[in-house]
């Protein structure tokens, strides 16, 4: 990587620093020479990255915002790329730009599908070209054998076949035409870059029926998009898909109810793989969402007469221990106020005025500071200048995914066991910019997640 940083750029890489990757045996680094970066990636398999290098390359041509390739190694094994930045769509989910990044990405979709296909060499799509009957068993057989047999669901294999079989033939009915299938399509895999999504990872992507990838974003099992939001997203992809093809709402929608049936099952094969088998942390976490998704996807599309012995035993799957949060649910009221602070550390620590002691401070100041620039220093981490100054380097979702896994279990237990305060405080230098921001982000979070709690929200320097 180091070799072909410096046959690109005409001088060494200063720093080759490691980037941590999903479910992929690849590996990615971010090399840097000044203010010049680029991304390092070595694969495993060269049939898989001739897949990416050509695909990367056609779709620039078509106009498609995906990363340059700067050079590739003589094996094919390693390539350099272009820095896309570290920020990711889902990153920013819960921020204050996530509905218009959503949209843009959403309508971005149709173009890859219909106008990436146009001239596409799909005989290099790997591991296959096409989606075909084999990709249905494989998917299916992988949920079938590294989750539902791990589950404590008994089924018949045999009736369970046949549904699956006459589900296979539903799916082969749907005609992909000449589209191309991203396969991976979620929000992990876009890139925020210049407030526009770029695209990454669809080296798995090959001929295919559009529906499979508005079914896996849409259903993304972390992104746990609101119901309301989700049929935005549908409705404005459906909108942008009838640019490029005539299809009738009704058609549209029973295509799309049987792809997200299949998507969530695929899903739920990986994560039994990746986190029943692997125990990777990740992969566990999601297992509880995806099967809400699926009791959301049965609930609303109704496959018990096409479908009937499957819909069954995929219903018992979802109420199952494996689909419910292990801790119990939490009281619909409770005594707890969560006081949510931000202040200057050079005016001195919160004070305690509840006499329980205890609670969290959080330095915010490893962060880079909006207050070192004119044009923010009379603003404060509520507006939407310094919103965005401190969203669009991502260092502050990173630290505020810590602060929440890290106050989720505090505030759980201590409603359980009838507390009745615990202070949160945030700290920067002058108690303006980023402990604002992170103070208000924070209140947000707790009145979303535990609406049982009374959050109070002060922001000590500022006098509110």
């Amino acid at each position: 990587m180091k070799e072909l940083f410096e046959r690109v750029f005409g001088k060494p890489a200063e720093d080759c620093e490691a980037i941590a990757a999903g479910g992929s045996h690849r590996l990615y680094f971010r090399l840097k020479s000044g203010k010049t970066t680029a991304i390092g990636v070595e694969g495993t398999d060269r049939d898989e990255n001739r897949a990416f290098l050509y695909l990367a390359d056609h779709f620039r041509k078509a106009g498609l915002p995906v990363p340059e390739i700067f050079a590739v190694s003589g094996n094919g094994l390693t390539y350099l790329q272009e820095d896309l930045g570290s920020v990711s769509l889902f990153d920013l989910l819960w921020t204050s730009k996530a509905g218009e990044l959503l949209e843009k990405t959403i309508r971005l979709l149709p173009k890859i599908q219909f106008e990436g296909a146009r001239g596409l060499d799909f005989s290099v799509c790997y591991p296959q070209k096409e989606f075909d009957g084999r990709m249905v068993d494989f998917d299916l057989n992988y949920f079938k054998y590294c989750f539902l047999k791990l589950s404590p669901v008994e089924f018949n294999e045999v009736l369970l076949q046949n549904d699956f079989d006459a589900f296979k033939e539903a799916l082969l009915g749907l005609s992909s035409g000449d589209t191309f299938m991203y396969r991976d399509f979620q929000a992990r895999n876009i890139m925020i870059k210049g407030g526009e999504p770029w695209l990454i990872d669809f080296q798995g992507g090959r001929r295919g029926p559009v529906y499979y990838d508005l079914a896996s974003f849409v259903w993304q099992a972390r992104a746990g998009y609101p119901e309301d939001l989700r049929e935005k997203l549908i409705n404005d992809y459906y909108e942008e898909l009838c640019k490029y093809r005539n299809e009738s709402p009704e058609d549209f929608r029973s295509a799309f109810g049987l792809f997200s049936l299949f998507r969530v099952l695929q899903v739920l094969g990986a994560y039994g793989y990746r986190g029943l088998y692997e125990r990777k942390k990740h992969f566990l976490e999601s297992i509880v969402p995806a099967l809400a998704n699926l009791r959301g996807i049965l609930s609303a599309y109704g496959f018990e007469e096409r479908f009937p012995y499957m819909t069954r035993i995929l219903l018992e799957l979802a109420a199952s221990p494996l689909g419910m949060p292990e801790e119990e649910p939490l009281p619909e009221e409770s005594s707890l106020v969560l006081e949510v602070m931000s202040f200057s550390f050079r005016k001195g620590l919160p004070e305690d005025n509840s006499g329980n002691g205890g609670g969290y401070i959080f330095d915010c100041r490893g962060m880079h500071n909006p207050g070192r620039y004119e044009e923010y220093k009379s603003l404060t981490g509520r507006d939407r200048e310094v919103i965005e100054f401190l969203e669009d380097r991502g260092e502050v979702q990173k630290f505020l995914g810590s602060v929440e896994s890290l106050l989720s279990p505090h505030i759980k237990r201590y409603i359980k066991r009838g507390f009745s305060h615990l202070q949160v405080s945030f700290g920067c230098t002058g108690g303006q910019h980023r402990s604002v921001y992170c103070a208000e982000h924070v209140a947000d979070w707790a009145r979303r997640e535990f609406p049982m709690v009374s959050v109070v929200l002060r922001h000590r320097e500022q006098e509110i």
